[in-house]
């Protein structure tokens, strides 16, 4: 330790320019985990924050809501099945919001209607205004976003290419559904938007798109046989099934495992030659009894000291830029994805260190000194 910090402050500017170049690597790293999870959140925070286990479809509908329709009369028969503690129907579909007297595109807003019933428990908790009601269909909950586009409590607003209009009587936080804002509206008012067009529910009586399961033992085998023409699966595996979700996920852990590749190359050829310009340093330490495990110690931790501070200073710059980042940008940092990343960023350094640990217990003290051609 003595050593390796005592080398640290004897060459700074060199060590200063591999800090400064793995703070980039590090905020870059933290930066694209926050935009990849906040991109993650506006697909699907509706269904994530869902206070539900399990999913039914329908058969082949590849745990997509756009591709299932199932009948209400289902619920009833699902909850006398094992292990089923709850069941509520749901039902999405994208629509237009046009403010009230308004024809201009540019008041349009795009929005994902969410159809449940009242009072159950995939309703959202409130944080202004009142819950939705069975007395009051028109009556909508709507996601907190809505204001920033002049929405506003008992606002009513159109859909667009619909006679139907809505009322705001209430508003919840961290709910969109494709990355739009979500409006819960009671299960008979959902219908009538998503079934507009004659024989668009195919004759099913009470259509939803899925049910909605509680239960922490459910055995979906069981639900799939009781129940004809159903796929039961998981609430995680009901978000893999919304469109594009898992491709744009993809898409960002490619690039973070590509930049992560990258990473560990860079890091290990900067330790690897800083390492050889001090070979015959090495050698002179090993003339006179400095053992490999002594010099490889103080190699590990001059890289870990170095590491560790380039972390801490990339996650101090990637919330201060998360603090200025524009209120509409999908970035969200959460402490588990910091602690993660670190730890991986932290491990690759220690990893990179070690093909410099290698050379120097190849490093002969009398070719180094000059005695040896």
């Amino acid at each position: 330790m003595f050593l390796a910090m005592k080398e640290l402050m004897h060459s700074k500017m060199k060590f200063l320019m591999i800090i400064i170049i793995f703070v980039l690597i590090a905020w870059l790293v933290f930066i694209l985990s926050g935009l990849g999870n906040g991109l993650s959140t506006l697909a699907a925070s509706t269904f994530k924050t869902m206070k539900s286990d399990y999913v039914v479809f329908e058969e082949g509908s590849q745990s997509s809501m756009s591709k299932s329709l199932l009948s209400d009369q289902l619920v009833a028969e699902v909850e006398q099945l094992p292990n089923v503690d709850a069941a509520a129907p749901m039902g999405t579909t994208m629509s237009t919001a046009l403010k009230e007297k308004s024809t201009k595109n540019e008041d349009k807003l795009d929005i994902a209607i969410i159809g449940i019933n009242p009072g159950s428990f995939l309703e959202p908790h409130i944080v202004e205004g009142e819950s939705l009601s069975s007395k009051n269909p028109t009556g909508v909950v709507v996601n907190s976003t809505m204001k920033d586009e002049g929405y506003n409590l008992g606002d009513t607003f159109q859909l667009d290419g619909t006679t139907e209009s809505l009322t705001i009587i209430g508003f919840v936080e961290n709910q969109t559904y494709n990355h739009v804002a979500s409006v819960f509206t009671p299960m008979t008012e959902w219908r009538k938007i998503a079934f507009a067009a004659p024989g668009s529910d195919k004759g099913i009586a009470g259509p939803v798109n899925a049910i909605m399961l509680q239960g922490k033992d459910i055995d979906p085998t069981v639900i799939n046989s009781k129940l004809s023409s159903t796929d039961t699966v998981t609430r995680a595996a009901a978000v893999q099934g919304m469109p594009g979700y898992k491709e744009e996920n993809g898409t960002i852990l490619m690039m973070l495992a590509f930049l992560l590749a990258i990473s560990a190359f860079v890091l290990g050829v900067f330790f690897y030659v800083i390492t050889m310009q001090k070979t015959n340093q090495f050698g002179i330490m090993k003339a006179i009894g400095a053992s490999n495990r002594f010099l490889g110690k103080a190699i590990i931790t001059q890289v870990f000291v170095l590491s560790l501070t380039s972390i801490v200073v990339g996650i101090l710059l990637t919330y201060g830029t998360a603090a200025i980042m524009p209120k509409g940008m999908p970035f969200k940092l959460e402490t588990s994805l910091v602690v993660t990343y670190s730890v991986i960023l932290l491990i690759i350094a220690m990893l990179s260190s070690l093909v410099s640990v290698r050379s120097i217990t190849k490093v002969d003290p009398l070719k180094a000194l000059g005695r040896v051609e």
